[in-house]
């Protein structure tokens, strides 16, 4: 009998030091979590959605050490055989553990309305960058498209590019480009709906990338809201419900 009373006793303890050092650990981890870098400002969007998803993914290591604290204590209380000795709530490990259980309930409730409003403004702006993209590569194709076309209606360019070509001035690569362009010039001078055809397909391409690109983003967007909203969910609950039962069978 008194050799169980010493391993409870001790498995009491050993709870006890691991959920302590666990919490302790944790809380430094989320401490140093929260101080930015130098140079990055703690409003940025990028850097709020990078703390949410570290904070809620070493989330459960505190709700961890809670639960050894608290069973540390219930065996230690429990090992003697007799009535435990009444404690005030100030010395009780389990009254700041209950405290600091309702805290991290609130702080991860407050991150899912966080969370996914972060999400949503990094996904716009990533589909305003693809957007803008897009319309910078239909303006570069349609000032090309205007070049040939100018090049097609002005017979001196095209007079000037073969002299060019047969002067001997353009070497190496330059001469292979501009040979190249007079052949696709002398094409599509055969073939003027060749410009449309080639002009409607470079532009359904584009278009079909920037859908692509869109749809993928959102895709992201929707992937990492409700991975790390529900798990910040999640979290809350359990915290909360830890919390505030274990301090209510306190002050029972």
């Amino acid at each position: 009998m008194k050799s169980s009373t010493m391993y409870s006793s001790f498995a009491g303890l050993a709870l006890k030091i691991v959920g302590l050092i666990m919490i302790l650990s944790s809380l430094l981890d989320y401490l140093i979590l929260i101080i930015p870098s130098p140079g990055v400002s703690p409003l940025q969007n990028e850097w709020q959605l990078n703390l949410t998803t570290q904070l809620v993914d070493r989330g459960v290591i505190p709700m961890v050490g809670i639960a050894f604290l608290i069973a540390g204590s219930w065996i230690s209380n429990n090992s003697g055989g007799s009535l435990p000795e009444r404690k005030s709530s100030i010395t009780d490990l389990r009254f700041w553990a209950f405290l600091l259980s309702s805290l991290l309930g609130l702080l991860f409730l407050l991150l899912v309305p966080l969370h996914f409003n972060n999400v949503r403004i990094q996904s716009n702006q990533a589909i305003e960058q693809i957007t803008q993209q897009a319309q910078q590569a239909e303006t570069q194709l349609e000032t090309q498209v205007q070049q040939i076309d100018t090049l097609l209606e002005d017979p001196q360019q095209l007079e000037r590019l073969n002299q060019a070509i047969e002067s001997g001035q353009a070497q190496g690569e330059q001469l292979q480009r501009l040979q190249a362009l007079r052949e696709q010039l002398q094409a599509l001078k055969t073939d003027p709906e060749a410009i449309a055809q080639r002009t409607e397909q470079a532009q359904t391409q584009i278009r079909s990338r920037r859908q692509e690109l869109e749809q993928r983003a959102r895709t992201e967007a929707l992937k990492r809201g409700i991975r790390i909203g529900l798990s910040s969910l999640l979290l809350a609950i359990g915290y909360s419900i830890i919390g505030w039962m274990g301090l209510r069978n306190l002050s029972s």
